[in-house]
């Protein structure tokens, strides 16, 4: 009894703070429910998922929180149906390489168990993408079947839970955009990346409710892709291959090839995304829009939540205006926070 009234007490405590917030910002007038369970409206609703951008600690694109598009789909609870809202998120999202920032929130029985949309399959013998070993295990126990003639990107499914009901679906082809990565020196690379990254692994919470399937996406950032996706030993490991195409010594590390390779290689996804039309961001760009940010911020009195050591890239960070400055991470909400539940990664790759 004691427990159940704690839980309550918190709930209208922290419901009565979003409304006071959502109040605050939006200057409408706070609903006040007189009771029974809270139930958002869409206004409130998008509100709260752009609030938890604006929130997010590890992300440095968050300048643009204000222009998120959110999807009220809590009323889908057919697995299918649910997979359909998916595909148009992917259409949507994808605006003819006009990328839009989106979040699709679905009801509380909804669950995804790939931590994005978008992954591919890694192989117990190294094909492919490491970090997804265990999710390819787990998909293939599901009843995925990888393709006879595997490649190193394969597309994984998407595995859907609803309520007790696990499926896995398939992508269409016309659903994923892939840009083939090519040097504007040496040319192509035999490599290529989705140009959409959705993460579906975190939920949405905000005035003591929380939605544990709320896939969103922004763009890319070239780093995050060339410096890390392919670039990390424990993913593609991808610069060696480029610095014997560059002619570069790589007899000794004094040499700082693998410097050199990883600006080419940075190089060549920044050319191979604007030569595809596709949205992209560069690091030296976004964290001066992020430092514009924290000054916008600062001037509606709010202090910027960060995680350093996420907002700074991995490519030249000294050389970026986040290098030198310091911010404090605290767990906000509305908030995004990861999600257990999801099929696991390689721990080696989670920074």
């Amino acid at each position: 009894m004691l427990r159940r009234m704690a839980d309550s007490c918190f709930a209208d405590t922290e419901w009565n703070r979003f409304l006071t917030l959502y109040a605050q910002e939006t200057g409408k007038a706070a609903r006040r429910p007189g009771g029974g369970p809270y139930v958002p409206t869409s206004a409130e609703l998008t509100f709260a998922a752009r609030v938890a951008w604006r929130n997010a600690p590890r992300c440095v694109g968050r300048a643009y929180w204000p222009s998120l598009e959110v999807r009220d789909l809590r009323h889908l609870h057919d697995p299918v149906a649910v997979f359909q809202a998916l595909q148009e998120h992917l259409r949507w999202a994808w605006n003819g390489g006009r990328i839009r920032s989106m979040m699709s929130v679905f009801g509380p029985e909804v669950q995804i168990l790939n931590p994005q949309l978008l992954r591919y399959a890694g192989y117990a013998d190294g094909l492919g993408d490491p970090q997804n070993r265990k999710l390819t295990a787990r998909l293939t126990e599901l009843g995925w079947q990888p393709p006879a003639q595997r490649s190193a990107f394969d597309l994984l499914p998407l595995a859907l839970r609803v309520g007790a009901q696990t499926r896995l679906f398939s992508w269409d082809a016309a659903d994923v955009h892939e840009v083939e990565i090519i040097h504007p020196d040496v040319g192509p690379l035999g490599l290529k990346w989705h140009a959409l990254p959705v993460v579906s692994d975190m939920e949405l919470r905000f005035g003591g409710l929380t939605y544990p399937c709320a896939p969103f996406n922004g763009w890319y950032l070239q780093t995050e892709i060339a410096a890390r996706n392919l670039a990390d030993r424990s993913r593609y490991d991808a610069l060696p291959g480029l610095a014997v195409q560059l002619g570069l010594d790589t007899s000794r590390e004094r040499t700082l090839w693998r410097d050199r390779a990883l600006v080419e290689m940075n190089r060549a996804v920044l050319h191979s995304f604007d030569r595809a039309g596709v949205r992209m961001d560069d690091h030296h760009s976004l964290t001066q829009q992020f430092v514009a940010f924290e000054e916008r911020e600062r001037a509606a009195g709010r202090q910027v939540n960060g995680q350093w050591d996420w907002l700074i890239p991995p490519l030249s960070p000294a050389t970026t205006p986040v290098w030198e400055r310091h911010y404090r991470e605290r767990p906000l909400t509305p908030g995004l926070f990861h999600r257990a539940g999801t099929c696991p990664q390689a721990p080696a790759d989670i920074p």
